[in-house]
């Protein structure tokens, strides 16, 4: 049984321009222990998709489909079953770790918070329990900076604290949302390293958001490719990176700097993503695709995914282009 099991969703948004289609027949698993990295680029739907798992969708979202969560359904749940499952069963890193704290609050009071409210006990104990989180994500001497405002933290170190705040009530699954934006890149190291210290300590499942593919081999078992709010790829990272069906996918990953390599200008996807207010049943990567091999205008290829090897599936109007 899966952890957690979202099945042909759909999320749409309602503005004054038209209707947004962000999100279109998305399905995946997640199991205990898990882990499970969602790529594309900016505006690929990849937010929205683990925002509709926790209801934290905008007033003018609609989200179709089916989310279930140890086999009882989420999606469009009501606010206190869903205040149930938020930070005790599913945590969300948010992105910017820059923003995320409160700038008026010391990190002691966000901390306690959670833990007082979710778990009941007293501030004492919160206060106990908030510094060997904070030792556990290795910031240095905790008990005396637990007190500091966010001001005082490093980007690398406000980050640590979001990654504390999430595990203290020892959630079932991490959602991490662009973790390692805006940091350098030896930060952006040493927090994949404590990721993957993490999930083998308090063995959680864990949903990584990211654009930056040279992360994802590092700490993820599964890979899910999203563009214009469609799957585009879907499997195991070693095959997906091993194996790159869609040309989309390749794009990603040439794009990774390589340093046994010497460029004159940095690779990149020609061409920018559809108009999302567009309704297609088309291809909607025909635009960007270096090397079709059909012509899929017309709209006679079939869409959808084909499992071209066991537990790795591909669009199959894609499969063998680029």
């Amino acid at each position: 049984m899966s952890l957690l099991e979202v099945k042909n969703l759909n999320i749409t948004f309602d503005t004054p321009e038209g209707i947004v289609r962000a999100v279109s027949s998305v399905n995946f698993n997640l199991d205990k222990n898990d882990s499970l990295a969602v790529v594309g680029e900016s505006g690929s739907g990849k937010t929205q998709l683990v925002f509709s798992i926790l209801g934290l969708l905008a007033k003018n979202a609609t989200s179709l489909g089916s989310i279930k969560f140890k086999s009882k359904e989420i999606l469009n749940a009501s606010e206190k079953e869903l205040n149930s499952i938020r930070s005790k069963k599913i945590s969300i890193i948010f992105q910017d770790p820059m923003t995320s704290l409160n700038p008026y609050m010391r990190i002691c009071d966000q901390l306690n918070e959670v833990l007082i409210h979710h778990k009941g006990i007293s501030k004492k104990e919160a206060l106990q329990e908030s510094i060997r989180m904070l030792d556990a994500v290795k910031i240095p001497k905790a008990k005396n900076r637990i007190n500091m405002f966010p001001h005082e933290f490093s980007g690398g170190m406000r980050q640590r604290v979001m990654i504390a705040m999430s595990l203290l009530c020892n959630p079932d699954i991490i959602i991490a949302d662009e973790p390692t934006t805006a940091l350098d890149v030896t930060v952006q190291a040493q927090i994949i390293e404590l990721f993957k210290e993490i999930k083998k300590e308090f063995q959680t499942s864990l949903i990584l958001i990211t654009h930056n593919m040279g992360i994802v081999d590092q700490i993820s078992k599964k890979t899910l490719v999203l563009y214009a709010g469609r799957i585009m790829e879907y499997g195991l990272t070693k095959d997906i990176f091993m194996n790159p069906s869609h040309p989309y996918t390749r794009g990603l990953i040439e794009a990774i700097p390589r340093i046994d390599l010497e460029y004159e200008s940095l690779k990149t996807i020609p061409g920018d993503p559809p108009n999302m207010l567009e309704r297609t049943k088309n291809c909607v990567f025909r635009s960007r695709c270096q090397k079709p091999t059909h012509d899929c205008k017309e709209g006679n290829i079939p869409m959808g995914l084909i499992e071209v090897n066991p537990g790795h599936w591909v669009d199959q109007c894609c499969i063998n282009c680029g």
